[in-house]
């Protein structure tokens, strides 16, 4: 297994590889989003994981950008690549399910996702 040296990395790309995403097409949006990175040479500033579960399996394919926190709703490898070239732009807003506002995770009223069943009893 690989020990990766992080430093000077800038963002932090978790693509869910779950059975819903990948049902959803996850292997080939994991792919594009890799292959976009090598592509505009940004190695080195964006790391990628890939993830089980990220529990938004109605919204997969999920692909989660930190350190914005953002959730994205990836519903085709070009999107994967979007967000790769735009992640900090507006123009991904209907694919941005949630997102860190005042500092707590709030649904992005632009995005057309499912509320999802409460952590609360």
């Amino acid at each position: 297994m690989t020990t990766w040296n992080l430093k000077g990395t800038k963002s932090h790309l978790l693509i869910c590889n779950g059975s819903s995403c990948m049902r959803k097409g996850g292997e080939e949006v994991t792919q594009a989003v890799r292959d976009e990175i090598s592509l505009l040479g940004l190695d080195e500033e964006i790391h990628t994981t890939r993830t089980r579960c990220n529990g938004r399996c109605k919204d997969a394919c999920i692909v989660i950008a930190y350190p914005e926190g953002n959730w994205y709703r990836v519903d085709s490898p070009e999107i994967g690549r979007q967000i790769v070239r735009d992640m900090n732009e507006p123009g991904l807003e209907t694919h941005k399910v949630y997102q860190f506002v005042n500092g707590e995770m709030s649904p992005n009223p632009a995005a057309a996702a499912i509320v999802g069943v409460s952590k609360k009893k």
